[in-house]
């Protein structure tokens, strides 16, 4: 793609497909006139990853998971460029994608997200299987597969990081297990779910003692190897035999490189109360890169979740709103829903949503909440319905 020569027809540009660069893309879409909009992301599928959990266990099916973008934004008039973007220039309004292209902008978009961090611990890049795309499903389903076929009781699961995908894989897994291994979650916190409600945090540890799951709390790893694990914790430093390791125990921001480099705040971009990147008014930065600015140290740290990165995608599209119109943006506020979790096959806990509750039920409501909010209001009305249907 060429650079365009009259800034009036320069897209906005959205750097990242996930939840709160498609949300901004889709609200935006509705605007007129429309601006010219352009998605970035080098992936062929948007994938609503807290349904990962039933992709892997077969309950639900990649149609309804992992959709096709081309599908998604039909219609809606933006251009998709499988690519990723290696540097922004925010002087000329410029960004350069790993395919040679270079392309200016009138507004932009980053929403990049996250990925893996494995804190420099030896042996995790090499030894260990992820959970955290789509892609990380068939090594996963493969594991599985072969450890059904051992004798039962004779293998070894380890999942380090007892957060939400920690703590909602183990119960996942014992589940699909059905007793071929025993499972280790393994967290150097000194209880799961750190940042769950408490009702939510009962229920889980509920569920990891109803399956007979090893809990090791104040337990750090120290090493990985392709069969063995290395931690030192309570009862000081052990070498755990494993026959799959699972890391989920943390991620970093995935930043690109901006000329001039912008000074980080805990390793996000720090943002203004409408999500503009600080000092770049061109610039918005959303979901798992962004962050309050510093001035604004009181406030309550918006949570790095699907809901959130939702909320900022359809408050960055008001904010481009506005620009274009010539108007005042709102600030960003988050309104928090509340926190729905995976327990295993057919059970969750639920806590907001003017409910407070646990089990089939929770799961059938965690489930359908979850598939309406699929981009796409048909595609997501379709999956709620095949799902009904099937149950």
């Amino acid at each position: 793609m060429q650079p365009v020569s009259n800034p009036q027809e320069r897209p906005i540009i959205v750097v990242g497909g996930g939840f709160a660069g498609l949300s901004t893309l889709l609200t935006l879409s509705r605007v007129h006139p429309r601006p010219p909009l352009v998605l970035i992301e080098p992936k062929a599928q948007f994938v609503f990853v807290p349904l990962l959990y039933e992709l892997l266990s077969g309950e639900l099916q990649a149609w309804e998971v992992a959709p096709d973008y081309a599908p998604l934004i039909q219609g809606h008039g933006i251009s998709h460029i499988r690519d990723i973007v290696t540097s922004v220039n925010v002087e000329d309004h410029s960004i350069t994608t790993a395919g040679g292209d270079h392309l200016v902008y009138s507004q932009l978009v980053l929403a990049t997200g996250a990925v893996p961090d494995d804190f420099g611990i030896p042996g995790v890049r090499d030894h260990a299987l992820g959970f955290h795309s789509l892609r990380d499903l068939a090594p996963l389903q493969e594991r599985l597969r072969q450890l059904r076929l051992r004798p039962s009781g004779t293998s070894s699961v380890v999942i380090v990081g007892a957060g939400a995908t920690g703590v909602e894989l183990a119960c996942k897994l014992v589940d699909l297990l059905a007793g071929a291994a025993q499972v280790h979650l393994v967290d150097q916190g000194d209880q799961i779910l750190a940042r769950s409600r408490a009702f939510n945090r009962e229920q889980a540890e509920r569920a990891l003692k109803r399956r007979g799951i090893n809990v090791h709390l104040k337990t750090r790893v120290l090493s990985v190897k392709p069969d063995s694990v290395r931690w030192n914790g309570i009862e000081g430093d052990v070498e755990q035999a494993h026959d799959g390791l699972i890391w989920t125990a943390g991620s970093k921001p995935n930043i690109p490189d901006l000329h001039p480099s912008a000074e980080l705040h805990q390793k996000r971009l720090p943002v203004d109360q409408t999500l503009r990147l600080q000092g770049q008014p061109d610039v918005l930065a959303l979901g798992d890169i962004a962050t309050h600015a510093p001035k604004d140290e009181g406030q309550t740290p918006w949570p790095l979740s699907a809901q959130a990165a939702i909320q900022q995608g359809q408050a960055a599209a008001r904010t481009l709103e506005a620009h274009l119109k010539g108007g005042t943006p709102s600030p960003f506020i988050f309104q928090d829903l509340g926190e729905m979790l995976s327990l295993g096959i057919s059970d969750a806990t639920i806590t907001g949503m003017g409910m407070t509750l646990a089990g089939p039920l929770a799961f059938k409501i965690r489930r359908l909440a979850y598939l309406t909010r699929l981009p796409g209001l048909s595609l997501g009305l379709r999956s709620a319905g095949a799902w009904l249907l099937g149950s």
